[in-house]
């Protein structure tokens, strides 16, 4: 799983690398690199890869998906880290974009990580079929927004120190979080043609895998190490922050973990042994909490 991960982290940044290294310079090409070649996983890159695998899509085509996501994700991190987000002056072990760079710059190298990502799908060098691009464009639009990762901050810092319902958490959670998987999961079904049925599936799929991911989030500040998790711990409660852990409890989320797994177990069932890599990537996703 590890040589996996690293081999897609390593081919997702030699794509974003080349791909950046091709536009006019300007000053805020430092900025974009550092927010984007942070050293994370790239997880949701494995994502598309594994659920890729289930179609036998190309996996160049996949890497390409995978890095316009990976500059969604970049992009969301740098804009949560400001001072009137999160305000956050870690990230994975290192100053945040804004601590680096200044707040302003932060803020425009994050938004033209977002404009970039649609570059990438919109580009020549994507080979599939112009009526999937455009579908692939709007599905991923609308995750990046209002009614995505954008609306699940908004309710993320509304929610702070106020009671919320398990409802509630688990819907803003599902945007901040479980938008971006889900579009990781119905991309490959997308170029594949898919009947709809199918693609909701595997977006249902997507929402509960970013479930998984947030919650393991909030677990590692709950009662992580600092020095692992690359940044601060312990901040949620201190903000006030509405999660599951808060509502449910330490033993009660885990419980829940529990069920969101074999729910998506039941959903994936009927791609066979072809499951194999997604079902790895849950586990680690699961496992970063541990």
């Amino acid at each position: 799983m590890q040589n996996k991960l690293i081999q897609i982290a390593n081919d997702t940044n030699k794509f974003l690398k080349s791909f950046i290294q091709k536009q006019k310079k300007t000053d805020l090409i430092a900025p974009i690199k550092y927010g984007l070649f942070s050293g994370g996983k790239k997880i949701r890159s494995k994502i598309i890869i594994d659920i890729g695998h289930l179609f036998n899509i190309n996996y160049k085509t996949l890497i390409m998906i995978g890095s316009a996501v990976e500059c969604i994700h970049a992009y969301s991190l740098i804009h949560d880290d400001l001072p009137c987000m999160d305000n956050d002056k870690l990230r994975r072990g290192k100053p945040s974009t804004h601590f680096k760079f200044g707040e302003a710059t932060a803020l425009l190298a994050g938004s033209s990580l977002l404009t970039m990502a649609f570059e990438i799908l919109s580009s020549a060098k994507l080979n599939i079929k112009k009526k999937d691009k455009i579908v692939l464009i709007e599905e991923l639009a609308k995750c990046s927004g209002h009614l995505g990762l954008a609306g699940g901050q908004f309710l993320d810092l509304n929610f702070e120190h106020k009671k919320v319902s398990q409802k509630k958490i688990i819907d803003m959670q599902i945007k901040k979080t479980g938008k971006l998987f889900s579009f990781c999961c119905i991309a490959p079904a997308i170029i594949k043609n898919k009947k709809i049925s199918e693609i909701k599936s595997l977006e249902k799929v997507g929402f509960k895998i970013g479930l998984l991911f947030q919650i393991a989030d909030d677990l590692i500040d709950y009662s992580g190490s600092s020095k692992i998790a690359g940044k601060k711990t312990k901040k949620d409660k201190k903000k006030g922050k509405a999660t599951l852990i808060s509502l449910l409890k330490y033993k009660n989320t885990i419980k829940y973990t529990n069920k969101i797994k074999m729910d998506i177990d039941k959903k994936l069932k009927k791609y066979g042994s072809k499951t194999k890599n997604i079902n790895e990537t849950i586990r680690y996703i699961l496992n970063r909490s541990k």
